[in-house]
């Protein structure tokens, strides 16, 4: 890079950083902000509606009329919703808006046109909006998945939008909700139709089709009748202080709405649920998705920044206090996970998970010395994903085992962060935990070998591309294993390991290879960024994110898996495309790239900050002659 490049890039730099910094929480850390979303606006006014029509008041009118309205004006030019405002229309967001104006009285007369325009999308979409129509297409969306389809169905039915009596909940799957009374270690063996997370829902939606229309076999009837209660007092057992389920809108507004249609309106958990549903409704009259990703956000910031440490110099003592706050001392009432984990919010309703524990452990060892109290929360961190390593070799993202569905198996952006994790405490970790250590790396490296594409690529869980087919984001996946196969292979190097692990390692440097090979021919053109593929726009996100992989394959002392000039010519174009955007303020536009539960779409406003920080402070510290 020449020196005028070099002074162009350090004011990039400078001025990306300082962005960042600047959106420091006053209470120490980053909180972020989630987008608005049509589908948990719709979710909430349909509890609130339910809740209101069954307690005979209108204590809830003002924001039921305020998520109306938004949700009209928010109406995308097709007719349809997504589940961001920068989101394509999609079946299931528009289908629940529509269900949404059929639960409140006078709403179909009151937004009239718009619903004109919503009955032609999905008409258009679904073949109809007859239930026989309608149900049959939700259900395919997702298939033997029921976490998501069988509450949109259920929702339709509450709202009225699938008929009356009877009638509407046949099209309905019922959820054996007489199963959540087992104990806790038999769910993975029980194969559930729905994830681990999914276990409010399970029951409080299982309860209502089950109040609804009893199922004909006499057996299952019964079973159901006698473990209602005990269903709902575990139900009551997992919901958390505040009344958010996960902190998630959607999950807690299906339950609160599922207890009023079964007659628990005034049951203790619909309480706190319309509590958690008022408390989170923003001015505008939207709802987000879940109430923050404090912790992850955090977790981001402080690695993308701590390549530059003299940014943090002022803030390491108290971030580092904060993370070690936010990990879990006990076992999780939710998804009894161990003592060890951190979650993705530092609210009530988190739960420990693999990707927010890696991200916390790489954190804390950038945020300086370690002292003995940082040593011992690393070490239970290190713990805690050792023991959630399935059989696979690979990580999941809650519980180990749970393999039915895909948002319960192992992963590779999320086994890739564990290898992160487990790289950077290794000579930390006590040493009788090393070889345990050596043993798991090498099953995760072998995890990711085998899982990677033909054509190089690897796909992530809980990231996508509205762009790419099947919405899937192999630039966000095969970025994330990159880096970690870097640093595994570095590690391995320096090392000279031998035996069994030193074949792992060459085969981990063969897949490295055709991974660089295909986020080079993935690049939308020699002067442009990166999007999820070969298709559909570049975003600040996803060319940062390739900036930072390349920059690590450059920056590390072992062999190369390919010529450095390939690299740095990537390095080169996917700069300059940031630096121009960061130069025009296009930067800081986030996209709809994040999934959530359910793969449900979300946008971060923190994240191309995060990513673009992360990329070039690496950038910044390449040396200057190979570019």
């Amino acid at each position: 890079m020449s020196a005028l490049d070099r002074e162009r890039l350090n004011r990039a730099v400078a001025r990306v950083n300082q962005e960042l910094l600047a959106a420091l929480g006053p209470d120490g850390h980053w909180v972020g902000e989630l987008s608005s979303s049509a589908l948990s606006t719709a979710t909430a006014v349909t509890a609130l509606s339910l809740v209101q029509r069954e307690q005979g008041h209108t204590h809830h009118a003002e924001h039921i009329t305020r998520g109306l309205d938004w949700l009209a004006q928010n109406q995308n030019t097709d007719g349809g919703w997504g589940d961001t405002t920068l989101s394509l229309s999609n079946l299931s967001t528009t289908t629940l808006c529509w269900a949404a104006f059929g639960a409140v009285q006078g709403a179909d007369a009151k937004f009239r046109s718009t619903l004109q325009e919503a009955k032609a999308w999905l008409t258009e979409r679904a073949g109809g909006l007859a239930p026989d129509q309608l149900a049959p297409a939700i259900i395919a969306r997702y298939g033997k998945d029921r976490t998501f389809s069988v509450p949109i169905l259920t929702m339709c039915a509450l709202a009225g939008r699938l008929g009356s009596g009877r009638d509407a909940w046949r099209h309905v799957i019922p959820l054996p909700f007489e199963l959540a009374a087992c104990p806790h270690t038999w769910f993975a063996a029980l194969r559930l139709p729905v994830v681990s997370y999914a276990l409010p829902a399970l029951i409080a939606i299982g309860q209502v089709r089950h109040i609804q229309s009893p199922s004909p076999n006499p057996i299952a009837r019964l079973a159901r009748h006698l473990t209602r209660d005990s269903t709902l007092r575990k139900l009551t057992t997992i919901q958390p202080e505040n009344g958010g389920f996960l902190e998630a809108t959607p999950l807690t507004s299906f339950v609160t709405m599922s207890l009023a249609g079964s007659g628990q309106v005034n049951h203790p958990v619909a309480n706190r649920g319309v509590e958690f549903l008022i408390a989170s409704q923003r001015a505008d009259g939207s709802w987000p998705i879940d109430t923050n990703l404090a912790t992850w956000v955090t977790t981001l910031a402080v690695n993308a920044l701590g390549a530059n440490s003299s940014l943090l110099a002022n803030h390491t003592s108290r971030l580092r206090s904060w993370l070690l706050n936010q990990q879990y001392r006990t076992i999780h009432p939710y998804t009894q996970a161990a003592p060890g984990g951190w979650a993705w919010t530092d609210l009530p309703g988190g739960v420990p998970d693999a990707d927010d524990t890696s991200g916390a452990l790489l954190a804390l060892r950038q945020l300086g010395p370690v002292d003995d109290v940082t040593r011992e929360a690393a070490a239970a961190g290190i713990t805690w994903l050792l023991d959630l390593q399935n059989r696979d070799g690979g990580i999941p993202t809650f519980c180990r085992g749970w393999g039915a569905l895909p948002f319960d198996q192992s992963s590779a952006d999320i086994t890739a962060h564990a290898i992160r994790a487990w790289l950077a405490w290794f000579d930390d970790a006590p040493s009788d935990m090393q070889p345990r250590l050596l043993s798991a790396l090498e099953r995760a490296l072998n995890f990711l070998i085998h899982v990677q594409h033909p054509d190089g690529s690897w796909l992530p869980l809980w990231f996508g591309n509205q762009h790419m087919r099947d919405d899937q984001n192999p630039t966000y996946g095969t970025t994330k294993v990159l880096i970690a196969l870097s640093e595994a292979i570095e590690f391995g190097f320096t090392r000279n390991v031998q035996g069994a692990i030193r074949g792992t390692f060459k085969r981990a440097y063969e897949s490295e290879a055709k991974a660089e090979l295909w986020l080079i021919c993935s690049q939308r053109g020699p002067q442009s960024g990166w999007g999820g593929g070969r298709h559909g726009p570049a975003s600040a996100e996803e060319t940062a994110l390739v900036v930072e992989a390349f920059t690590a394959l450059l920056g590390r002392a072992a062999p190369k898996s390919c010529e450095n000039v390939r690299s740095q010519l990537a390095v080169e174009s996917g700069t300059h495309w940031l630096l121009s955007h960061v130069e025009s303020g296009e930067w800081t536009q986030p996209s709809p790239i994040g999934f959530y539960f359910a793969k449900l779409w979300y946008y971060e406003k923190l994240y191309p900050m995060i990513f673009t920080a992360a990329a070039l402070n690496r950038v910044q510290q390449l040396p200057p002659s190979p570019l």
